[in-house]
């Protein structure tokens, strides 16, 4: 028997029961990955990171992602819990570290303010996947409950990744956005085929000056029928706005505000920023806050 410390800690918050729930396990030495699973199933969160001690030099944590139904390669808001509970056991200053993810032994930054943190991950490899067209694009317009109208000009839709891959689909405007009623059965269906499982829907039409995007996600096929606030939709958005010229900047750095989970009463805010060379997106940061809801032992 083994006493594990668990966190439930809302990100891109500092309001408990808004943003995303993650669960935190910040000693899972010794958890196999079926107890991973069933940990991860029985707190329903979209994903549960689990930090595993480092045995090599390159990094200071290695950390496991879970849904309630498989492991995912890297999660934003779970990263950002992860590290703001292990800079809270640890009581860290502010400081730069590497942790090991499913995307690679990437930079993570803790910045310390007044007994709190803000937590900036760097995400994993820009990619840009094919677009999405024909019948497919019509079979997620159907599932969405979006008309060709809607969609917003010379935003095609594409797939995009940092780490763990989203469908970009730009809409024209916040009414559009909080009216979709999604076939979760039929996007999970789509996700077999186009191999990838979350559709990003998001529309740059905002009342609020410092806030640039505001959108939804949607992965069923992992087991997370709405995400409330998404870093791996957000991060890869960045990268798809600068690389399809869609938003202006200063050829080296592009910054915005997104808020997302609103109209599942969740809202939250991540700090996006996009570091570019010769016009192209090169690296992907995002940053956020956190607060802990709970915290207890789990004695398995």
């Amino acid at each position: 028997m083994k006493k594990y410390h668990l966190y439930q800690i809302d990100s891109f918050t500092k309001d408990q029961f808004k943003g995303n729930p993650a669960g935190v396990i910040t000693n899972a030495d010794g958890l196999s990955e079926d107890d991973m699973q069933r940990i991860a199933r029985e707190l329903n969160n979209s994903e549960t990171a689990f930090i595993f001690s480092s045995d090599n030099d390159a990094y200071e944590a290695y950390i496991r992602f879970f849904t309630p139904l498989k492991e995912v390669p890297s999660c934003g808001h779970a990263t950002i819990a992860a590290h703001y509970a292990r800079a809270l056991e640890n009581k860290l200053d502010t400081s730069r570290i590497y942790h090991k993810i499913g995307a690679g032994i990437l930079p993570v930054e803790i910045l310390k303010k007044e007994n709190d943190y803000k937590i900036v991950m760097t995400q994993g490899k820009i990619e840009f996947g094919p677009f999405i067209d024909g019948k497919n694009k019509e079979v997620i317009l159907s599932a969405l409950g979006i008309t060709k109208g809607e969609l917003l000009k010379g935003h095609p839709i594409e797939i995009v990744s940092t780490g763990h891959s989203k469908v970009m689909i730009g809409i024209k405007n916040q009414y559009i956005l909080n009216r979709l009623k999604p076939n979760y059965d039929r996007l999970a269906r789509l996700s077999e085929v186009i191999k990838c499982n979350g559709f990003y829907v998001y529309t740059l039409d905002s009342d609020d000056q410092d806030i640039l995007v505001h959108g939804r996600m949607f992965a069923p096929a992992i087991g997370i029928n709405e995400d409330p606030v998404t870093g791996n939709a957000n991060g890869p958005l960045g990268a798809y706005l600068v690389h399809h010229q869609l938003v202006k900047h200063n050829d080296s750095l592009f910054t915005f505000k997104a808020k997302q989970g609103e109209k599942i009463g969740r809202a939250g805010i991540i700090e996006i920023e996009v570091h570019i060379h010769q016009a192209e997106p090169v690296t992907v940061k995002i940053a956020g806050n956190a607060v802990i809801v709970f915290q207890s032992e789990l004695i398995i």
